[in-house]
């Protein structure tokens, strides 16, 4: 099924767009299907997993600037790196990005599959070979790339570091050193530019589909997240409070 076909069946349908207030209220079916087909901006392929708004307040490009995290509970500061990538080479730098972290690392599993059942959900597994690791997620490489539902995390707790290849597929790199990730990111053509904005600062629509869901759950017992592994934890970040199928 298509791109297109898929969103309007999975998501239109269960999930009407808001009544006001979204740049999408006026379109016709034929600019919305034309919107939505679009996958490029400039040089900067999007996956199938998120679309920006109609009105374009933030035109997709690559690029990635710094930020802090401040955690809720210490008040302690972490710098962040955000980056977008466009898709020829986003997994593979996520990929390159998480093989930084050391040969064994932590892994959280996030979904919104089932937002309107039960909200955000992380998955932790402890302790997981790199290798091992690399060659599942390779396996899954078109979920990750292209479920609007889905995003993973990778952290070292002993460094501390951790790598967020989220819903939105923007790469959110937290912990210091932060050089190290921006060789990476520059090795790939993804440059600073402290004053890029993403699309998630800005309306934008989600995609995701029964076959991903269940993607979804081979992936969480190829992880080993059905057992004793299985923990909700959060990630830093936290849940944004966005709705699957919904303009934000």
């Amino acid at each position: 099924m298509s791109y297109l076909n898929r969103f309007f069946q999975e998501v239109f349908d269960n999930n009407p767009l808001p009544s006001t207030g979204s740049s999408f209220d006026q379109a016709t079916d034929a600019e919305m299907a034309a919107h939505l087909q679009m996958d490029q901006y400039d040089s900067f392929q999007l996956t199938d997993a998120i679309r920006p708004a109609m009105d374009l307040k933030i035109k997709p490009s690559q690029g990635y600037r710094h930020d802090t995290y401040v955690d809720q509970e210490t008040k302690a500061k972490v710098p962040v790196i955000m980056a977008a990538a466009s898709r020829e080479q986003l997994f593979p730098l996520f990929i390159r990005l998480i093989q930084r972290l050391g040969p064994v690392v932590d892994v959280v599993l996030e979904s919104s599959h089932t937002q309107g059942e039960g909200g955000h959900v992380d998955l932790y597994r402890e302790h997981i070979d790199m290798p091992v690791l690399t060659s599942i997620l390779w396996d899954y490489e078109d979920l990750l790339l292209n479920d609007g539902c889905t995003g993973i995390a990778v952290l070292n707790p002993n460094t501390p570091q951790e790598i967020q290849f989220e819903e939105h597929k923007l790469l959110i790199i937290y912990g210091s050193p932060l050089e190290p990730f921006e060789f990476t990111l520059e090795s790939h053509g993804v440059g600073e530019n402290e004053g890029i904005k993403f699309i998630t600062e800005a309306e934008h629509i989600h995609s995701s589909s029964d076959e991903f869901a269940e993607q979804f759950s081979q992936l969480k017992t190829a992880l080993g997240l059905d057992g004793e592994h299985g923990t909700p934890k959060q990630t830093r970040g936290g849940d944004n409070g966005e709705e699957y199928g919904e303009t934000f």
